[in-house]
C-alpha cells in the first residue's frame, strides 16, 4: 500500500485533501474514500528551447544548443524524501479498539472537521498539529 491523496469537498466547503493508506482513513469513516491517483507511473514528452551553455566549468565560451524534446517519467505515488504534504493531524478511536491513526492533510481545519463529523464511523477524537482536540462523536444515518 501507498499512501496517496484522497480528495473530498463538504456542502458550501473547499476542496480538502487527506493523505493517508486508504485502508487506514477508510478504518475511520462511514463511506469509503478513493485515492486521487491510481494510475501508474508513464512517460512524457516535453519540448525544451534552444539555449547556450559552457563545456565545462571555467570555460570563456559558450556553445549553442539546438531545441530538443525529451522524454520524462511522471509517477503518482513518488514522494521526495520522508515528507508528506500539508498539515498533520491525528484520528484515535474513544473505547473500543482505540485505534490511533496519523494523517496529513491540505485544505481547511472547518472543512475536515465537517466531514469527520459526517462521516464518522466511531466516536473518536481529532487531533491538530497545534494540539487541539476535537471530540466527534459516531455519525447517525439520517
Amino acid at each position: 500500500m501507498a499512501i496517496t491523496g484522497h480528495t473530498f469537498q463538504v456542502p458550501g466547503g473547499n476542496d480538502c485533501t487527506i493523505f493517508a493508506e486508504t485502508d487506514n482513513i477508510n478504518y475511520f469513516l462511514n463511506n469509503a474514500l478513493t485515492a486521487d491517483a491510481v494510475a501508474g507511473p508513464f512517460n512524457v514528452q516535453t519540448s525544451v528551447g534552444s539555449t547556450t551553455r559552457r563545456q565545462y566549468p571555467g570555460d570563456l565560451t559558450t556553445i549553442n544548443v539546438s531545441s530538443n524534446t525529451k522524454t520524462v517519467l511522471v509517477d503518482p505515488s513518488r514522494k521526495s524524501g520522508n515528507a508528506l504534504p500539508g498539515r498533520n493531524f491525528i484520528l484515535k478511536e474513544r473505547g473500543g479498539n482505540e485505534e490511533l491513526r496519523t494523517f496529513t492533510f491540505k485544505g481547511r481545519v472547518v472543512d475536515l472537521h465537517a466531514f469527520l463529523r459526517a462521516e464518522a464511523a466511531v466516536d473518536m477524537f481529532l487531533f491538530l498539529n497545534t494540539g487541539a482536540r476535537y471530540t466527534i462523536d459516531e455519525a447517525v444515518a439520517v
